[in-house]
């Protein structure tokens, strides 16, 4: 059975996301301990989302999130606008001139290669994307009025801070309200949580977060973290997720959760920083779905695939409604995400449906 989404006619967005956009300060390929100098882009893990759905799937996208006011705010800000994602409910804070009580988040990401893994140094303490809280967005006018067809939000975001928690379970049922398909990425961090109330406090949140969602992202470790669910034993400390365990655990969570109308992740066994093994599986409509697998992709920057992976899978589903589909571009895009630099996607529809279709890495002239 098809997903009840939105008709495009009615809905000035395709897709809408809610979540912390970073500076990420990025050192090539050498060490954030000895860099003298850094490439900057901008990133975040629901953003990223967004981001791929406007530049590479053509699609109309916005964010809510906030910044400060000032030269670094507004760097960020142009970024968004590279991408095309509409910056219409982006919120402003005023700057206080240092940074003591309302700052813009950086992100210090290094690669990794080889046996070197990758790297992240966030520093967002205190950020004016942390201090956003219940009653920020007029979610009536921009779901009611304005219309989205998609709204994705993740586990990053709502474990930033107490009043972002709140403000998440304020967004996804304002969207469920109005017909909205919300998507969740679980993305457990914590480090996020630790300060918050811990896995305790990120299990009350995100549980209560689950039963407005209908498209839930995530692997079997997030789901055993943040939704407390123990099924199977697959070895992370390998980087490995077992198809077989994913499996159980999304027919343990459908018990609690028969709101979930799609359940997926990424299928990936880290080989080593620059070399993985990479697929991806979708259940839907009781059945499991599961994409060509890429075996030893080459990896040079790891960070956004699994944003990638989630937006090539809501454009499977907005263009075509079709859970196969949906799980096959969002492999093949997070996969090419993989190959270039930066948090988001470089990659275009044509590349991804090449990919998808078994395409060689002939140079194209």
């Amino acid at each position: 059975m098809p997903l009840k989404i939105r008709p495009a006619a009615s809905c000035r967005y395709d897709q809408l996301s809610l979540g912390e956009v970073m500076l990420r300060l990025d050192p090539g390929e050498g060490r954030i301990r000895t860099a003298r100098s850094f490439t900057a882009w901008e990133g975040g893990g629901e953003y990223n989302t967004s981001r791929g759905l406007r530049k590479c799937f053509g699609l109309k996208t916005a964010v809510c999130t906030a910044f400060v006011d000032n030269e670094v705010g507004h760097l960020v800000e142009d970024f968004i606008m590279q991408g095309g994602v509409a910056t219409d409910f982006i919120q402003w804070r005023r700057d206080d001139g240092i940074g003591r009580t309302v700052r813009n988040g950086l992100n210090f990401t290094e690669r990794g290669f080889g046996l070197r893994g990758a790297v992240g140094v966030p520093d967002r303490g205190h950020t004016a994307a942390a201090q956003l809280g219940p009653g920020d967005f007029d979610w009536e006018h921009i779901f009611g009025q304005l219309g989205v067809r998609w709204f994705h939000t993740g586990g990053i975001f709502a474990g930033l801070s107490a009043s972002t928690a709140e403000l998440t379970v304020e967004a996804v049922k304002a969207a469920h309200r109005h017909g909205t398909i919300v998507s969740y990425d679980l993305n457990y961090r914590p480090s996020l949580w630790k300060s918050i109330g811990g896995l305790k406090q990120a299990r009350k949140v995100n549980r209560a977060i689950a039963r407005h969602v209908d498209v839930m992202i995530g692997n079997e470790e997030d789901f055993t973290a943040a939704l407390g669910f123990k099924v199977g034993s697959a070895d992370h400390s390998l980087g490995t997720i077992e198809t077989g365990a994913f499996k159980a655990m999304i027919e343990t969570a459908l018990k609690t959760y028969p709101n979930f109308k799609v359940a997926a992740t990424t299928l990936r066994r880290v080989i080593t920083a620059t070399r993985n093994d990479w697929s991806a599986i979708l259940w839907h409509d009781g059945k499991f779905h599961e994409s060509r697998p890429y075996p030893g992709l080459e990896i040079l920057d790891r960070v956004g695939g699994g944003d990638s992976f989630a937006s090539g899978l809501q454009f499977g589903f907005l263009r075509f409604n079709d859970a196969q589909k949906a799980v096959d571009y969002g492999a093949a895009h997070g996969a090419l995400a993989s190959t270039t630099p930066g948090d988001t996607s470089m990659a275009t529809r044509q590349e991804v449906e090449k990919t998808m279709g078994g395409g060689n890495a002939r140079i194209v002239r």
